[in-house]
């Protein structure tokens, strides 16, 4: 495979014949802008970024993170499970190192994380490829794998997408790095804006969470009560030896408990209105209120006329109501 066409699956140019069937492509009409794909067809993506390129040995202290961080602390026990698997039985997938854009000498991760942190670990090279590329392949290529992977809760996700909007990059690059559409987007932005990004911290991947829970506990925190509540738990004995998703658990019933849920808008009852017939039918009319303003509206074939006598006659009438009232009170 030519060097110039491993990366078409990454930066949007499609090779002629994809290996996947045309699955990896992306329709760019109407709705399907949303850039969904298939896991299998981002796990296709991931191996053609690897397959036929020279693997390496580079010490792990001359690896740098990606510039765009995407994971959450409280995987020690994924992590622990992968590094005796390599201690094992070696390293079997390579990770996708780019030369480091403003270091020379030094290189950064594209994806494989986890898999440099156990080679510094255990004190032995890291197996990688190394591939030139921009900040937006970059972003797509450790998006996608990590899509492709599972590998990613959703806060995860929600925080990534965050961090690439704060770091300049469009929401279609969002959008197709996360194979996500417009709408989850913006929820995942939204979220990931409004719940304080040091209770998300805390609360840590979280992997059995999902879009729902996180949307609830969105909306208590927008209430500033409630971010004190959450600090209290966070700050209680033994919460940070909690497994994250207990963690989240735990902090959102709290919060609940507190009382303090946000206050749903109270839809007004419609005003009462009844209707009013004279004449057989001839004049009809509708009369309600709302608020201060009373009215009273005609139809039917006499409805003119009679509200022409009506206007003429109104200070007659205020009169009359007004005697009556006085008569009213008196007796």
């Amino acid at each position: 495979m030519a060097r110039k066409d491993l990366l078409k699956s990454v930066i949007g140019q499609p090779a002629e014949r994809p290996v996947d069937g045309g699955r990896s492509s992306y329709a760019m009409r109407g709705a399907s802008k949303s850039m969904k794909v298939s896991i299998d067809s981002l796990a296709e993506n991931s191996k053609r970024l690897l397959e036929g390129e020279t693997i390496v040995e580079i010490n792990p202290d001359l690896i740098d993170a990606s510039f765009v961080n995407d994971r959450l602390s409280g995987d020690d026990e994924a992590f622990d499970e992968l590094k005796a698997s390599i201690s094992a039985s070696g390293q079997d997938t390579p990770v996708l190192l780019r030369p480091h854009p403003e270091t020379p000498n030094r290189y950064m991760v594209v994806f494989g994380h986890r898999r440099v942190r156990v080679a510094r670990a255990l004190g032995q090279p890291v197996r990688a490829v190394v591939k030139e590329m921009d900040d937006v392949a970059h972003v797509l290529a450790q998006g996608q794998e990590n899509t492709a992977r599972a590998d990613l809760s959703f806060i995860e996700k929600a925080l990534f997408a965050k961090n690439l909007h704060n770091l300049g990059q469009g929401k279609d690059v969002i959008q197709q790095a996360l194979t996500i559409d417009g709408t989850l987007l913006s929820r995942m932005l939204s979220i990931a804006g409004v719940v304080p990004e040091h209770v998300i911290a805390a609360i840590g991947p979280a992997k059995q969470i999902g879009r729902d829970r996180w949307e609830d506990l969105k909306k208590l925190m927008a209430v500033k009560t409630n971010v004190t509540v959450a600090d209290s738990v966070l700050a209680t004995d033994g919460f940070d030896q909690l497994d994250s998703d207990t963690k989240f658990e735990i902090l959102h019933s709290k919060v609940v408990e507190a009382g303090r849920v946000p206050k749903r808008r109270t839809v007004k009852a419609a005003p009462a209105k009844r209707t009013w017939t004279a004449g057989e039918g001839r004049i009809k009319g509708v009369i309600g209120r709302s608020g201060r303003a009373y009215s009273i509206s005609l139809t039917s074939k006499d409805s003119a006329e009679f509200g022409e006598f009506l206007s003429e006659n109104l200070d007659q009438l205020y009169a009359d109501f007004l005697s009556q009232s006085e008569e009213t009170s008196t007796t």
